[in-house]
């Protein structure tokens, strides 16, 4: 299992108690979570959300776009292996993505390439909590003690690592068409012939995820996220105040070979769409990429890890639009009871043919 790494951003004090205020998306300040006391921060919205070259990228990344430019204090999760950093004021917590408290030093070395723009919480956490109990509650096959055992007040939010690719792609293609006919003998058969085309498309903002602490499968069934650049913000310590954030394990050559794979299978999807016959074969594509760009962003989402026997599962509810994916134990009681029902309609299904 790769490592995954988060880090615990810039912590805003209180100017009543001291305490750590966290920043509140729906009332725009930061909240003190000891005392309430709410109060002003001007968050620096007049940065540009810049697009950036892709090939020029990979070749030469500038050291000053690297680093988190402040001391911290990496943790490993010694049960999901996740990595954690703190600055040197806050203190050492259970693991965002499990739970476990078994939390040993690390050593980091290398730095990262800083996100520059991120997308703000839009959905409370009192919505996402009853966004996750409507979810529990509507998982049948789910053990009856599971909204209990899952923790939902344990809900915690986290900013992941994203990378966005946008490129104009031309793709020639070549396959063999075919059209049914009916023979003589009224059987029917295929005609074919060879086919060819062209098919253009501008992809903008693929989604590739950095994260290893939520499982990929989630990540994939909450997206999408508004990325557009209207919608995003430009990097604020601000608007991370009491929040996680998780530091990329997939580097920006290997999610942008990710982001070409998935537009290349998009792209063979339109080529096969533009064939204008009963059915095709033997298709061949040739895709050219042109005009790639790419941002580093943070997007977030509400996330609760849990063990239920001996398994870990995850619930990730998506911050922007509230899109939930989750993971659950099935009670074999049930599955077992569904069955024997089963059998039960079907033997009086076959005794009432056969009387």
């Amino acid at each position: 299992m790769q490592l995954s790494e988060v880090t615990a951003r810039q912590k805003l004090a209180c100017p009543a108690c001291g305490g750590e205020a966290q920043w509140n998306p729906a009332k725009k300040a930061l909240i003190c979570a000891y005392c309430g006391t709410e109060s002003p921060y001007e968050v620096q919205t007049d940065g540009e959300i810049v697009e950036h070259d892709l090939v020029a990228a990979l070749q030469s990344i500038p050291q000053s776009a690297r680093g988190w430019q402040d001391q911290r204090r990496p943790v490993r999760c010694q049960h999901c292996q996740a990595i954690s950093t703190f600055t040197n004021a806050q203190q050492g917590k259970a693991c965002d993505f499990c739970g476990s408290t078994a939390l040993v030093a690390f050593e980091e070395t290398g730095d990262i390439i800083r996100p520059e723009s991120l997308l703000p919480f839009d959905v409370s956490e009192p919505a996402a909590r009853d966004k996750l109990r409507s979810w529990y509650k509507s998982r049948f096959w789910a053990p009856n003690n599971l909204g209990g055992k899952a923790l939902t007040d344990t809900v915690k939010g986290v900013y992941l690592p994203y990378w966005t690719f946008d490129a104009e792609v031309s793709a020639r293609y070549t396959a063999e068409g075919g059209e049914y006919y009916q023979n003589q003998k009224g059987e029917r058969q295929v005609r074919w012939f060879p086919v060819s085309g062209q098919v253009r498309h501008f992809f903008d903002d693929t989604l590739v995820c950095g994260s290893r602490g939520v499982h990929p499968r989630l990540v994939e069934a909450v997206e999408p996220f508004p990325t557009a650049s209207e919608r995003l913000k430009p990097y604020d310590p601000g608007y991370l105040s009491g929040w996680t954030v998780e530091r990329y394990q997939l580097d920006l050559v290997a999610a942008a070979q990710r982001g070409r794979e998935r537009m290349v299978e998009a792209i063979r999807r339109m080529c096969a769409q533009d064939i204008r016959t009963d059915t095709h074969r033997n298709l061949q594509v040739a895709p050219s990429f042109d005009r790639q760009t790419f941002k580093h962003v943070l997007l977030p989402v509400w996330l609760v890890g849990y063990r239920y026997g001996a398994k870990d599962y995850q619930v990730v509810v998506n911050g922007a639009t509230g899109q939930v994916a989750g993971e659950y134990p099935k009670s074999w009681v049930k599955i077992a009871l569904a069955v024997i029902a089963g059998l039960i309609l079907l033997y009086i299904l076959m005794s009432l043919e056969g009387s």
